[in-house]
C-alpha cells in the first residue's frame, strides 16, 4: 500500500504541476493556438472547471491565476492527505513490531 500512496502523491503533484504550468502560460501570454499550449489548456480545462468562477476579478489574467492557483493547491493538499492516509494504513497493517533502519 506504500506504493499506492506514492502513486497517489505523484499523480496529485503532476496534476498541480500541469495546472501551474497552465497559469504560467496564460499569465505570460503564450500563443493559445500552439500545440503544446493547447494541450496544456485541454488538460487543465476539466481539472479547474469547478474553480473557474470562484472569484470574479476585473483582470482576466489575475482571475485565472487566483482561481487556478486555488485549484492546484486543493489538488496538491487532497492528494498529499490521501497519500498520507494510505501510507499510515499500510504501516498500521504491519503491526506494532515494525523493524526500522538504524540511524547512521
Amino acid at each position: 500500500m506504500l506504493i499506492l500512496a506514492r502513486m497517489v502523491k505523484l499523480a496529485a503533484t503532476l496534476v498541480a504541476g500541469i495546472i501551474v504550468l497552465g497559469i504560467l502560460l496564460h499569465v505570460l501570454g503564450a500563443n493559445a493556438s500552439s500545440g503544446v499550449v493547447k494541450l496544456v489548456y485541454d488538460i487543465d480545462r476539466p481539472l479547474v472547471s469547478p474553480f473557474d468562477t470562484l472569484f470574479n476579478l476585473r483582470n482576466a489574467k489575475v482571475q485565472i491565476a487566483v482561481n487556478w492557483g486555488i485549484a492546484a493547491a486543493v489538488y496538491a493538499l487532497a492528494g498529499g492527505l490521501l497519500a498520507r492516509l494510505l501510507a499510515g494504513a499500510a504501516l498500521a497493517g504491519r503491526g506494532t513490531y515494525v523493524r526500522r533502519r538504524p540511524v547512521v
